[in-house]
């Protein structure tokens, strides 16, 4: 099948004022209405997953739950025959590429479950072709495959869902709703940090290692340049290298920062800056502390966000906030959360243990000194769209038996979350300088050399490599 050119058409200036203004009141209010009309119900959606092993097996097993796998694909020989067993009809891949051309009659869905690096090339081109689109966090690697994802599956009227699954939970929903409506009185500042890394970044070297058997490296590889494979980067541990991964930040905060997010519609920052452990240019820092600027927003007042990582915390801030209960420990002893979202407030502050929204007797408002649990605050009952499920949301919606889009679906939710969140990389790999971005044009103003420079043009937009592309895809 040969592969016909073609780009992004809609004019992201229009796409980024209809976003904006959109807000996230909806979705705490009954979710959206799919823009696309089914004139029929499918009986069952037909899944191909791309990666079915670690995150890819359970969105694997989402898909079998909710439907049909018909098509799996992984660069793991092993990983793959150990998938077969548990999907004994489904066809067998090695590159996604060849699995959607050859397999594009016969899938109405695809889930995206590889390394950073490769959500973009292959969600985008399962997406030109007219299918629907789980993809995990962080949804893309680079901001401008997060613009174009969204783009795309508004353009095709596609019903798509990142893997952020907190998003579904009710305690998330009702913290998210309570901040809407004054728990705290106007948000003043975020805090958001986590336990992340927990694999090697820093000054860390690279070996050189032979390639195992069974791994297709250099469909592991895909756009990216080639490289010597080494073990400190397949199967797991690419997280930490900027070429393959988005760090700590990338890693956790669709989960860790979405509550906020979904409160205060965090999208579109003026400026980022960070300080760092400092790094090598291969591997993210051991350390982080982001600063984000948000300017005021369809009259949520403007406010800054900060972000830790690698043990960093607003430690100046948690002297009243609850703590994490251990075994055989003295309460008084008992650790802060490794993990959590704490918002402040004119009022108080929002605390938020955990990555995916706490749950009710932990999160909670602590006003002058006195912590009130999620559940005893007034606020708590006002109407909110509750879930079926995470990935349920996707197949019903699928289906044409969901009257609402996923509330993590990529135009509105899960794509502008992730453009704010890899622009803290701009920050992190800028350390010390303050960086400004214009939404509307996905530019950044900095005054930092012409190397850095260079770096920073690169995480706003890839270079692809070995025949991959996110404009130049399979479109029909």
């Amino acid at each position: 099948m040969s592969h016909t050119p073609s780009k992004i058409q809609s004019d992201r200036r229009d796409f980024v004022k209809s976003t904006a203004a959109l807000g996230m009141g909806c979705w705490l209010a009954g979710g959206l209405q799919p823009k696309k009309k089914y004139d029929s119900k499918l009986d069952k959606v037909r899944f191909a997953c791309i990666g079915v092993q670690g995150k890819g097996s359970s969105d694997m097993a989402d898909a079998q739950r909710t439907g049909e796998v018909v098509g799996i694909c992984d660069i793991d020989e092993e990983r793959l025959n150990k998938a077969s067993a548990s999907a004994p009809g489904a066809k067998k891949y090695f590159d996604f590429r060849k699995m959607l051309e050859e397999m594009e009659g016969s899938i109405d869905a695809v889930t995206v479950s590889t390394p950073d690096h490769t959500h973009a090339v292959a969600g985008l081109m399962a997406m030109y072709m007219g299918k629907h689109c789980f993809c995990q966090k962080p949804l893309t690697h680079s901001i401008e495959e997060a613009r174009a994802m969204s783009e795309v599956a508004r353009e095709k009227e596609l019903q798509t869902q990142m893997g952020n699954q907190g998003t579904a939970l009710s305690t998330l929903r009702q913290s998210a709703t309570a901040i809407r409506n004054g728990c705290i009185g106007d948000v003043k500042e975020v805090h958001v940090w986590t336990n992340r890394p927990v694999w090697p970044q820093g000054d860390e070297k690279l070996r050189a290692e032979e390639i195992p058997a069974a791994v297709k490296w250099d469909l592991w590889l895909g756009p990216r340049p080639e490289r010597d494979f080494s073990s400190a980067i397949h199967p797991f541990k690419w997280r930490g290298l900027w070429d393959f991964g988005t760090g700590a930040l990338g890693d956790m905060a669709c989960h860790t920062l979405n509550m906020s997010y979904m409160a205060l519609d965090i999208r579109n920052p003026t400026s980022v800056k960070a300080e760092t452990a400092g790094h090598n240019g291969e591997f993210f820092p051991k350390w982080s502390v982001i600063e984000f600027e948000f300017p005021e927003l369809n009259g949520r007042p403007a406010f800054k966000m900060f972000w830790y990582d690698g043990t960093k915390k607003p430690m100046d801030l948690m002297g009243d906030l609850p703590r994490q209960p251990q075994q055989d420990q003295d309460p008084e002893d008992w650790p802060h959360y490794e993990s959590a979202a704490l918002l402040v407030g004119e009022k108080g502050k929002f605390y938020s243990p955990g990555d995916y929204g706490g749950e009710q007797r932990t999160s909670g408002t602590v006003i002058d000194g006195e912590f009130t649990p999620l559940r005893r605050i007034d606020w708590v009952d006002t109407e909110f769209e509750r879930s079926p499920g995470h990935f349920d949301e996707l197949t019903m919606a699928i289906k044409g038996d969901r009257a609402t889009a996923p509330t993590s679906n990529f135009p509105d939710y899960a794509g502008p979350l992730t453009e704010t969140i890899l622009l803290g990389n701009l920050a992190v790999w800028a350390a010390g300088s303050k960086v400004g971005w214009d939404a509307d044009k996905m530019e950044f103003d900095a005054d930092v050399p012409d190397d850095v420079r260079m770096q920073l043009e690169k995480i706003v937009r890839h270079d692809y490599l070995n025949g991959y592309s996110i404009k130049e895809l399979a479109a029909h």
